[in-house]
């Protein structure tokens, strides 16, 4: 007899690096099983990064099923999960074909580099180039970064996709999207929406009135139609149409840097949290009301938890490599075999000896928004080894933190007092002792770092028509955490930043879009 726990919420947590099915008691928040799958990443020419929609849709089935297999083991009947909730890797564009259910070209990655000159292309058309025209609207800077360009990019460059779109046959969607339509039918009735926090990551859409925006649509070129519905964060979207979960609503959805933020519980205006993924991010809720930055920060919607319910927004600063340069070390210097192995290393010295490594591999995001700075290993000396390398990368990912958590006490003007932690990286202990002592304030981690999952499984399982999970702020559960606190003096942890954001400056300027181009 399977042993009964209560209600369960299952989270599909696709990220950019692989895809995870983790399952969740709603009334302790306690992980009960799960499952994960690396994904591929293609690097097609320099710059570029793709990964196959099929291939990310595929991963879910098999998260989903595994960890179902998993549960059956341990004697939990799977019929007592309620709901399921996605999160995602958000800006990750794709476009498919309705009446097949198949991508028309590869999801181009947020960290993708190929719109270089379409951004380019498309500032000449804005008063003064300035590329914060629609900060007013979206809360976002032109960057390569955003859906918008990506779109544009394929629509421009991929015969498939405009011939789709011409006759009408093309869908557009963020990874979301894609997943939910697939789950609930795909071309046989699948639901084609997104929820308020994708949809303003794409620049289409203005976060204030909660609609796609026309004259951003038109500034882009972008056909309205081909556009999901936009709908809250927490509400049933459909049900599961196949596998050992048919018939399970999908009720949550929330890009993964807002599901971080609610699966670390920060309702409050002011609290704030930094994940630490292939990317860095920390968002701090600024409440009722959108903040505007001064120094570099994005605005954008933090979650709607409900069709009639307020809408949150947050201030963000946005980092592109974090755990990825650990990935680099790995896959392409090969100076380590696994990232437990880079972690190692780094400890055997214990400092960086003075070299500096600035990872822009896709330019420089928050706070500079610098697409012309490339990747920059400096103050090398015969003395320099692996080790230091290294160490200099994990305190790439504490000064790239340091930088855009100045900007944020800088435009809330309340200096935070401690960091909350979450992400794959927390588990490297030097790294945030690292961290600590860079910022020099407590760094203070959950001991379950799935917070990601978590928020998306909260989201679900609040949902009206579900309610299994309590978001009242008395019913949410406690969490243990693990603190680090600051151990070097000050005036060194101020000397070497110094010397970072000097090395920073050395990585401008780098890459132009003209000239020949590499590798083609």
């Amino acid at each position: 007899m399977a042993a009964s726990l209560g209600p369960l919420v299952g989270a599909i947590d696709q990220g950019t690096s692989s895809t995870r099915f983790l399952v969740f008691n709603a009334e302790t928040a306690e992980l009960l099983s799960h499952h994960q799958v690396e994904i591929k990443q293609e690097f097609p020419r320099e710059g570029w990064v793709e990964q196959d929609p099929m291939e990310i849709l595929n991963s879910v089935y098999e998260c989903v099923e595994k960890t179902c297999e998993k549960m059956k083991q341990l004697n939990i009947n799977i019929t007592n999960i309620r709901a399921i909730g996605v999160t995602n890797q958000r800006e990750t564009t794709v476009v498919w074909d309705k009446t097949t259910g198949e991508p028309l070209y590869n999801a181009i990655v947020w960290l993708d580099l190929r719109t270089q000159s379409t951004v380019e292309r498309l500032l000449k058309k804005v008063p003064g180039r300035n590329k914060t025209f629609s900060k007013f609207k979206t809360g976002l800077p032109l960057s390569t970064y955003f859906s918008a360009v990506k779109l544009r990019w394929l629509l421009d460059n991929v015969e498939e996709i405009r011939q789709a779109v011409e006759d009408q046959r093309a869908m557009f969607g963020t990874i979301d999207s894609w997943l939910i339509w697939s789950l609930t039918g795909g071309k046989n009735g699948g639901v084609h929406c997104t929820d308020v926090t994708n949809a303003s990551r794409t620049m289409l859409f203005n976060i204030h009135s909660l609609e796609w925006d026309p004259e951003l649509c038109k500034f882009f070129d972008i056909p309205m139609e081909i556009l999901p519905t936009v709908r809250s964060s927490s509400e049933i979207y459909g049900v599961m149409e196949s596998g050992a979960l048919t018939g399970v609503p999908i009720s949550g959805c929330l890009g993964d840097q807002h599901a971080a933020l609610v699966g670390q519980m920060c309702f409050q205006d002011g609290q704030a949290k930094n994940t630490y993924g292939t990317g860095c991010f920390l968002l701090c809720n600024t409440g009722q009301k959108s903040v505007f930055s001064e120094h570099g920060l994005i605005t954008t919607i933090a979650y709607k938890m409900g069709r009639d319910k307020p809408t949150f927004y947050a201030l963000e600063g946005s980092v592109a490599i974090a755990g990825a340069v650990v990935r680099w070390l790995r896959d392409n210097l090969g100076i380590a075999k696994t990232s437990q192995e880079v972690e190692k290393l780094a400890a055997d010295v214990g400092t960086s000896y003075g070299c500096y490594f600035v990872p822009a591999f896709s330019g420089l995001y928050a706070p500079y928004w610098e697409p012309s700075a490339r990747g920059i290993i400096c103050g090398l000396t015969q003395f320099t080894n692996k080790n230091h390398i290294a160490f200099a990368a994990l305190e790439a990912v504490c000064f790239q933190t340091r930088e855009i958590l100045d900007a944020m006490n800088k435009d809330c003007g309340i200096p935070l007092s401690q960091l909350q932690v979450d992400g794959g990286m927390t588990n490297n202990k030097i790294l945030m002792q690292l961290q600590s002592d860079i910022l020099c304030i407590p760094v203070v981690k959950p001991s379950m770092p799935e917070t990601t999952a978590l928020g998306a499984a909260m989201a679900a399982g609040a949902a009206e028509g579900v309610e299994v999970w309590s978001l009242n702020p008395g019913d949410l559960t406690a969490v243990t955490c693990e603190r680090f606190e600051p151990q070097i003096n000050p005036e060194e942890s101020e000397y070497r930043y110094a010397r970072w954001k000097k090395a920073v400056m050395k990585s401008m300027g780098w890459e132009t879009s003209e000239g020949p181009s590499n590798g083609k």
